[in-house]
């Protein structure tokens, strides 16, 4: 299977650091925009096991579970936005649900973030049709904010994209065609975005708390999902804790 990744734009300072030229596109954009250096490839997803109805893989940019083997139309699922722990270093980290993605070269998502720049974080929302460039909410989002999301296919490629940050009181929906779409997996996922150069370091995030996940309507148990742990090489980078209730379980950070 192959996981396809979120990718990011980067600061025009952090830039000059990494040796790659910026886009002269922002949408709505805080201290990073989002949208991409270029379009990415796909990341790896490796298996190690399968336990009981739930398999088990490593992915180098996912952390969280993914649904596969049916034709999936919706997706949802409530987080709380994390508190991103910043140090010096640039780090970034995103937190979102979807349909595709898994093994397929689209994905339909949306979901917030928290980056850090300087020793600062940085908190945002945005929606996402890749390969289409992502693009940013200008709502504020905190730490500790709720958020409820879902991503449905309504025939024909036509996706409603709904986000919603209880906390503050705001809610964004979009609606997108994508008639090439797979419909061939759901995710909840925390990952560590992309940039042309590859996968980021990981903002440290503590723990993501995910709840009332669903696909088609069911919790996300129902379907057999991957439960993925992320890992460079020998580093775990992010742990996903087995599910509770069938669609409930927290993802941890471990490295960057």
């Amino acid at each position: 299977m192959s996981t396809t990744r979120r990718i990011t734009a980067l600061s025009a300072g952090l830039l000059a650091v990494l040796g790659s030229a910026a886009p002269g596109l922002a949408v709505a954009a805080p201290a990073f925009s989002n949208a991409p250096l270029q379009l990415s490839s796909p990341a790896g997803h490796h298996m190690v096991a399968q336990v009981g109805g739930i398999r088990n893989s490593t992915s180098s940019n996912w952390s969280g579970y993914a649904a596969t083997g049916a034709k999936f139309t919706s997706v949802s699922a409530s987080w709380v936005q994390p508190t991103g722990k910043c140090t010096s270093a640039t780090t970034y980290s995103s937190f979102w649900i979807g349909l595709d993605g898994d093994g397929s070269n689209s994905v339909e998502q949306t979901g917030s973030e928290v980056d850090c720049s300087g020793g600062s974080p940085q908190y945002y929302a945005w929606y996402e049709m890749y390969p289409a460039y992502p693009v940013n909410f200008s709502n504020t989002v905190r730490p500790g904010d709720h958020f409820t999301s879902s991503v449905t296919e309504s025939g024909s490629g036509s996706f409603k994209l709904v986000l919603s940050d209880t906390t503050q009181g705001w809610s964004r929906t979009v609606t997108k065609t994508l008639a090439s779409a797979a419909l061939a997996s759901a995710e909840v996922i925390a990952e560590a975005p992309s940039s042309s150069s590859g996968v980021l370091p990981l903002t440290n995030f503590g723990t993501a708390s995910f709840t009332s996940a669903t696909a088609n309507g069911q919790p996300i148990g129902n379907f057999s999902p991957d439960q993925i742990n992320m890992a460079s090489g020998s580093t775990t980078k992010a742990t996903t804790s087995a599910l509770s209730g069938g669609n409930a379980f927290t993802v941890t950070w471990k490295h960057s």
